[in-house]
């Protein structure tokens, strides 16, 4: 399954996507962690210090090899030069796979030990001094969509993406990539006003969106959230001891969480797994296409120099169960 957390800057995104994250490997669950976020945090929160936080390779830095990679034998795709962070997979191109070792993987992936299972982590990159004036945050995570796009997952694999906060990621396709996306409200108006923006959004591309409550501490806190987000209101994260020590630099076990947050954890994972039988793998793939032409037409077709529209193939479905290709786990 391919799981977003998003959610206004200060909800807790990061802090229960890291939980979230921690409960699916203690549970044996493959997982691939993936920080959008241009804070990058995601690292810290699941143990990492922050020089090695700061170490880990950035996906931006590694795109052209990235794009290399994902071409594989597409004939559609003359070179890598002319894959955008949209261009969508065809016959040829190489698929990624949540279990296997690959080039990707190798270049972009960091193996993260926790105290019960492991995951690897891919990092968009920060946003650095040197990106001021000739870049934007969505250059940083255009390699996620990419990757995403190529990215064939089954059930009991999982992808949580710890995306940027607030609405931006409305930027761009990626939004659409995910089988469910849980939104971290507050219970305030602010805490709320972000859920009621990408409601919207979601509304008119058939995003599946699941609210979760955080920092809640009494029955008007509940109240409120159930007035303002109704039926899309999944569960709430209550005040937690185990979490104001993770964030003071501890490392306390996951067993000792309080087992009323532990319970909020296995209802994500439970409403994750419904999720993957209602994914539409077409939809999925139109979705794709559908954002590659926009961008085509809206600026890359001058940047690359050619008609990007070419590069769709239109006989070819991701998830339509597409045998790896040879080479895949090279």
């Amino acid at each position: 399954m391919k799981i977003a957390f998003v959610g206004k800057g200060g909800s807790g995104k990061t802090t229960l996507s890291s939980l979230f994250i921690r409960h699916l490997a203690a549970a044996g669950r493959p997982v691939i962690a993936v920080d959008a976020d241009i804070n990058q945090h995601l690292g810290p929160a699941l143990g990492l210090t922050d020089a090695q936080a700061e170490e880990l390779p950035s996906l931006g830095a590694h795109l052209p090899e990235i794009k290399e990679y994902l071409r594989g034998d597409n004939p559609l795709i003359r070179s890598a030069e002319e894959m955008i962070k949209t261009t969508p997979p065809g016959r040829g191109s190489r698929l990624l796979r949540i279990v296997e070792e690959n080039p990707v993987y190798a270049a972009c992936a960091r193996p993260i030990a926790l105290d019960e299972g492991s995951v690897r982590l891919l990092a968009t990159g920060a946003f650095t001094e040197e990106d001021l004036g000739v870049a934007c945050y969505h250059s940083k995570v255009g390699a996620v969509e990419l990757l995403l796009n190529h990215l064939v997952d089954g059930r009991d694999e999982y992808v949580v993406t710890d995306m940027t906060a607030g609405s931006d990621s409305f930027a761009s396709g990626l939004f659409t990539r995910f089988d469910l996306t849980f939104l971290v409200a507050e219970p305030t108006r602010k805490g709320v006003s972000v859920y009621r923006q990408y409601k919207d959004y979601a509304r008119d591309f058939g995003v599946r969106l699941r609210v979760v409550g955080n920092k809640v501490q009494s029955s008007d806190d509940l109240e409120f959230l159930r007035a303002e987000v109704g039926d899309d209101l999944l569960t709430t994260f209550g005040q937690s001891d185990w979490v104001r020590r993770l964030e003071r630099g501890a490392e306390p076990p996951l067993r000792t969480l309080e087992p009323g947050n532990r319970a909020v954890l296995e209802q994500l994972r439970a409403e994750a797994d419904t999720a993957h039988g209602r994914r539409d793998a077409l939809r999925y793939t139109e979705q794709a296409v559908l954002f590659h032409l926009r961008n085509a037409e809206s600026w890359a077709n001058a940047k690359v120099g050619i008609d990007l529209a070419t590069q769709v193939d239109r006989d070819f479905v991701l998830g339509a169960e597409q045998p790896a290709p040879a080479g895949a786990h090279a």
